[in-house]
C-alpha cells in the first residue's frame, strides 16, 4: 500500500507540476469548474420548492423601531435545505395595494409548480378607498362589488374591489400555476374586554374563511390561535408581546408566538405537504 501511496502522490505532483507550466490550460481548467459548481447550485435552488409569504408590517418588519413581522421568524421553523422561504410582505400593504404595486407580479413571474404562497391580509383593507395618504382600502366583504375611483397618490382612475375579490386573486393565481395557497386570517390586535382579548369574528378573519372555502384553499385561523395564546397569558403578560407604539405591531417576542402559531396550524392541515418540511426549531425562543 504504501508503495501504491507513494506512486499516486508522485503522479499528482507530476500532474500539477505540468498544469502549472499551462497556465491558460489550469485557467481553463478553473473556469470549467466554476461553470460546472455554479450550474449545480441553480439546478438544487431551483428545484427546492419556495414558500413566498405575502401580507403587511405583522408579517414583515426585521427589527426596525423594535417592530418584527412573524414572516422573518418563521424560517427558523423549517427545514431551509430542503425549502425556500422568500417573505414578500410588506409594511402599510392591503390585499389591494401589494397587487396594484406590482408586488404579486414579482412572484407570479417566478411561482412554479409546487412551490407555496402563505397569506395574511386585512389590518390595512379597512382604510379609506381614495384618500390622499394611503389610498389602500378595500370594499368590506368578498363579492365581486367595485367602485371607480380617483386615486389621488397614483393620479390615476382605478377599480377596486372587495377584500375577498383580491383574496380570491391570490388563491386562483396560484392554483393555476401548480402552487399551493395558504390563507391565513389576520394576527389580533392588543385589545381586551372582560379579561379576554377581542377576536374578529364578523370582518377580515370570517371573509378569509369563506373566500379560502368558496375556493377549496388550505386556511389557517391564525387570529383564533393567537387570542388563544394569549388568553393564556393574560392581558398583562401579552403587553410584552407588542411594541409601545401601538396595539397592532409585535415586538420579537409577539413574532415570535405568532410564527410557532402558524406553524402550529400548518402541521394541524389535512394533506399539506408543507408540514413535513416543519423541524422542531428551539432557535425562535
Amino acid at each position: 500500500m504504501s508503495i501504491m501511496k507513494t506512486c499516486y502522490q508522485n503522479f499528482q505532483t507530476l500532474k500539477f507540476a505540468s498544469i502549472a507550466k499551462k497556465p491558460r490550460l489550469f485557467l481553463y481548467i478553473f473556469m470549467v469548474a466554476v461553470v460546472f459548481i455554479s450550474a449545480a447550485w441553480t439546478m438544487y435552488d431551483t428545484s427546492r420548492p419556495v414558500v413566498y409569504i405575502i401580507g403587511d408590517s405583522t408579517v414583515k418588519n426585521g427589527g426596525n423601531e423594535g417592530i418584527w413581522g412573524w414572516g422573518n421568524i418563521i424560517p427558523e421553523y423549517f427545514d431551509t435545505v430542503q425549502l425556500k422561504i422568500e417573505n414578500h410582505a410588506i409594511g402599510g400593504r392591503s390585499s389591494r395595494t401589494f397587487l396594484t404595486d406590482g408586488r404579486w407580479d414579482v412572484i407570479m413571474a417566478k411561482l412554479k409548480p409546487g412551490d407555496y404562497v402563505l397569506m395574511q391580509f386585512g389590518h390595512n383593507d379597512g382604510g379609506a378607498l381614495a384618500d390622499s395618504s394611503r389610498a389602500r382600502g378595500t370594499i368590506k366583504g368578498i363579492g365581486n362589488e367595485s367602485r371607480e375611483i380617483f386615486n389621488p397618490i397614483k393620479k390615476k382612475q382605478e377599480v377596486v374591489y372587495t377584500y375577498g375579490w383580491y383574496m380570491r386573486k391570490y388563491i386562483t393565481d396560484t392554483k393555476a400555476k401548480g402552487a399551493i395557497p395558504i390563507v391565513c386570517s389576520p394576527v389580533p390586535r392588543n385589545s381586551w374586554k372582560d379579561g379576554k382579548v377581542k377576536r374578529d369574528t364578523a370582518s377580515y378573519t370570517m371573509w378569509a374563511i369563506q373566500v379560502a372555502q368558496q375556493e377549496g384553499s388550505f386556511f389557517i385561523n391564525l387570529n383564533e390561535l393567537v387570542c388563544n395564546q394569549y388568553d393564556k397569558l393574560g392581558e398583562e403578560n401579552v403587553k410584552t408581546m407588542f411594541t409601545t407604539k401601538d396595539n397592532t405591531h409585535t415586538s420579537k417576542e409577539g413574532a415570535t408566538l405568532n410564527a410557532a402559531s402558524v406553524v402550529e396550524g400548518i402541521k394541524t392541515l389535512k394533506d399539506c405537504t408543507l408540514a413535513k418540511y416543519v423541524i422542531d426549531s428551539k432557535k425562535a425562543n
